[in-house]
């Protein structure tokens, strides 16, 4: 953003000063936050409702998730990082020219919706062979089932590709806020979908043979709902593309559009994000055997978590992470980067001390909150069957393990952010690669020594211990290259942090006990008596652990406030 915010769209507007740069920044960065915020509280909502349609222990839907996320891994795979590392210079570089950048978006925005729809017809085709590769002991029915799936959904990688471009392009030329934003209509067609679903074809009750039952309907509903919220999505940027004022148009002449050149740059980024998909997609075929291994069960499996449990209990853990750390993280890199390019690698190190014990704040708290709460938020997305308390009760198990790591990725993901602003792209994709390698390994001896009911656990597990390993090695590269950044510090903040967190996740504790949180009384009875425990409980803790933090004089607290501190008067007291 800051590369944006140095060459504006129109050559015309006179140059701003830092003040005004600044507020237009803080408002960006708002309309960005606020879009993703939204955005995550309805993709709760759907993922909610899903659960009251199909279950989240079932054999439904472990094949869904299967089949629809699928689509976003191979998209991130295959151009993820080609359109957010590639492209955005280029696109930033064409937009200073005469025409804004007109001739150069309509080239790009060609070879794209081409190479977008090629790919998407050859992966469509292979549909059948993409979910036997990917999953693990499956049954006949359920491939066949998951293939149908895959059919419907793979559709997605397309309307994928034009979002990520015309996004990009509307960030280039300063439009922040429809790219963050159109997620919002994606979950609200999927909710419309999934609440029709539900009306026309009831919830999912825990009785019967869910695959037997199911009918074509219900996979075109279900299915074709979710890509359909997809290309809503993409589609919905192409009227504040309009007002760009570009005047696209269909260009098949790509040669010396430079790719090539920006390409091997980026060469080590793509790398890693290829490293990672792929170990992703390795991990989730491990995790796919636990739905035939439910289908032996006699209740039906409903304790053992799947795919779709595991990749809900990350849902949850990543929302603390994508609001504070990532906004924080953005906001430091730019500092980063200028005191690169100034010469300044002494202030590097307090910088990063800042970030570090700032964020420690929210993700400190959020990390035991999930803890104290894993019960009731797994009994959120459970659904309303009869076996939705056993159903909740696998995926707060799953949050309890990946829950661990989650203050060693916010560490891991500021301490990435210095080597980037560097423009250091090597290191990363080094640390990406062996952490990656070993997490693939360890899924593999999990899957070879434990009981197939056991996997999603041990995969959760691993990956809380992973992301810790990733700050390890992530803390030693940059105090090697860079110094110590005051780490005594950083860490003797995050204790004294911890046990703030801690004492007012013991008092939660006791009012989520009084509750019936521990023996399932009204915090297990439903998905509202869930959402009641939650707000109650999270409010007693922000409560004191605010509290906590002021009678200590915690300056990290004023870090973290100050923003808000500045508008909401109250908070400075």
């Amino acid at each position: 953003m800051s590369q944006v915010s140095k060459h504006p769209a129109r050559p015309s507007t006179p140059p701003q000063t830092p003040a005004k740069q600044s507020h237009s920044q803080s408002k960006a960065y708002a309309l960005m936050a606020s879009g993703t915020m939204v955005s995550r509280v309805l993709g709760f909502i759907r993922t909610a409702l899903l659960a009251v349609a199909i279950g989240s222990s079932t054999t439904m839907a472990d094949i869904f998730e299967k089949a629809n996320v699928i689509p976003t891994i191979i998209f991130m795979l295959l151009a993820g990082g080609i359109f957010n590392v590639v492209l955005v210079p280029q696109l930033i570089k064409a937009s200073k020219a005469s025409d804004r950048g007109s001739a150069y978006t309509s080239k790009l925005v060609t070879l794209t919706i081409v190479v977008m729809g090629l790919a998407t017809v050859l992966l469509v085709s292979m549909a059948g062979p993409l979910i036997k590769v990917l999953t693990l002991d499956w049954t006949p029915a359920m491939i066949a089932m998951g293939t149908t799936f895959a059919y419907w959904c793979l559709p997605q990688i397309f309307f994928y590709g034009v979002y990520a471009v015309i996004g990009q392009v509307l960030n280039a030329h300063s439009r922040f806020g429809a790219y963050m934003w159109a997620p919002v209509a994606n979950n609200l067609v999927q909710i419309c979908t999934i609440g029709t679903f539900i009306i026309l074809f009831g919830a999912y009750s825990g009785d019967g043979d869910q695959l037997a039952a199911w009918t074509s309907e219900q996979t075109v509903l279900l299915a074709g709902g979710a890509t359909l919220g997809i290309a809503v999505q993409a589609l919905a940027l192409f009227w504040p593309l309009r007002r760009v004022g570009l005047n696209l148009r269909p260009d098949f002449s790509w040669r010396g559009m430079g790719l090539r050149h920006v390409g091997k740059l980026a060469a080590w980024t793509l790398g890693s994000m290829m490293v990672g998909n792929i170990a992703s997609l390795i991990n989730s075929k491990f995790v796919s055997a636990a739905a035939p291994a439910r289908l032996l069960l006699p209740d039906g499996g409903a304790t053992v978590p799947g795919e779709y449990a595991l990749n809900t209990s990350q849902l949850i853990t990543v929302l603390p992470h994508s609001i504070f750390a990532l906004t924080l993280a953005t906001m430091l890199f730019n500092e980063f980067t200028k005191a690169f390019h100034e010469k300044r690698r002494e202030d590097i190190a307090p910088l990063l001390s800042r970030g570090l014990r700032t964020s420690a704040v929210p993700i400190v708290f959020a990390s035991v909150a999930f803890i104290v709460l894993a019960g009731p938020l797994g009994r959120l997305f459970a659904g309303s069957s009869s076996t939705a308390m056993l159903q909740g009760a696998a995926i707060g198990q799953l949050l309890l393990l990946t829950t661990l790591g989650l203050p060693f990725k916010s560490i891991h993901f500021f301490m990435i952010r210095v080597f980037f602003a560097e423009e250091d792209t090597k290191t990363p994709m080094l640390i990406q690669t062996v952490v990656a390698s070993l997490t693939v390994a360890l899924a593999f001896v999990a899957v070879q020594v434990l009981p197939t009911t056991d996997i999603a656990r041990a995969v959760a597990l691993i990956y809380g211990a992973t992301n810790v390993l990733s700050a390890v090695i992530a803390h030693f590269l940059i105090v090697r290259r860079y110094g110590d950044y005051g780490s005594a510090r950083v860490a003797t903040a995050y204790i004294r942090i911890g046990m703030m967190a801690t004492i007012s996740g013991a008092v939660g504790a006791v009012v989520l006990w009084l509750l019936g949180g521990y023996d399932w009384g009204f915090a297990w009875s439903s998905i509202g008596a869930a959402v009641v425990s939650i707000v109650v409980v999270g409010s007693v803790m922000a409560l004191v652990y605010i509290i906590l933090l002021r009678l200590m004089r915690s300056e990290e607290l004023d870090d973290f406030l100050g923003p808000l501190a500045r508008r909401i008067p109250s908070l400075r007291r």
